[in-house]
């Protein structure tokens, strides 16, 4: 498969009502922009300019972090173009994120969330607004019936060695019959 890595990097305008700034200078995210870029130029670039199969069956979006807030927002929100959902330290999905269960349960074959593990019980995954505790999530995911993985990279934090196991565990589940 072909694994495309754009830096996500593109921001919206912040709305007037968003909350102020905290820690490191974050307030309200806003992936909009980067939604429209996935979506309108990305996706329609690689298809275009390289051997690809098209259909949602057959694409997956996972990031890593900040990326992973992104993926957990925008792929759940066009089950058209992704089938595979990863998200590696940036949140989770919780049963009640999801609008329309039938839907979804169609659409996606594989919901992937994991972190390191000094990352689990700390305030930025326990519920700053990062989706909730993500085992007890996949969990819930799993009692849905949603093929869902939750995967903890051992002795790590916030940082690549946990994205490289993450991807490595991820891979293999991508595409399945």
């Amino acid at each position: 498969f072909i694994i495309v890595m754009e830096n996500g990097g593109v921001s919206g305008p912040r709305p007037t009502n968003a909350a102020p700034a905290g820690p490191g200078g974050r307030g309200s995210f806003n992936f909009s922009a980067f939604e429209k870029v996935i979506s309108e130029d990305l996706i329609p670039y690689i298809d275009a300019n390289y051997r690809t199969l098209t259909d949602q069956p057959n694409r997956a979006m996972a990031r890593l972090s900040m990326g992973g807030m992104q993926t957990r927002a925008i792929a759940p929100a066009h089950l058209d173009k992704f089938s595979h959902i990863g998200v590696f330290s940036g949140g989770s999905i919780a049963v009640t994120n999801i609008t329309d269960m039938a839907k979804f349960k169609e659409k996606v074959k594989l919901v992937f969330i994991s972190y390191g593990s000094s990352e689990l019980g700390t305030n930025r995954v326990g519920g700053r607004g990062f989706g909730g505790d993500p085992k007890e999530n996949t969990a819930a995911l799993k009692a849905a019936g949603i093929n869902a993985v939750f995967y903890e990279s051992p002795n790590t934090g916030h940082e690549w060695l946990a994205w490289r196991r993450s991807l490595h565990e991820f891979a293999p589940l991508l595409f399945e019959n």
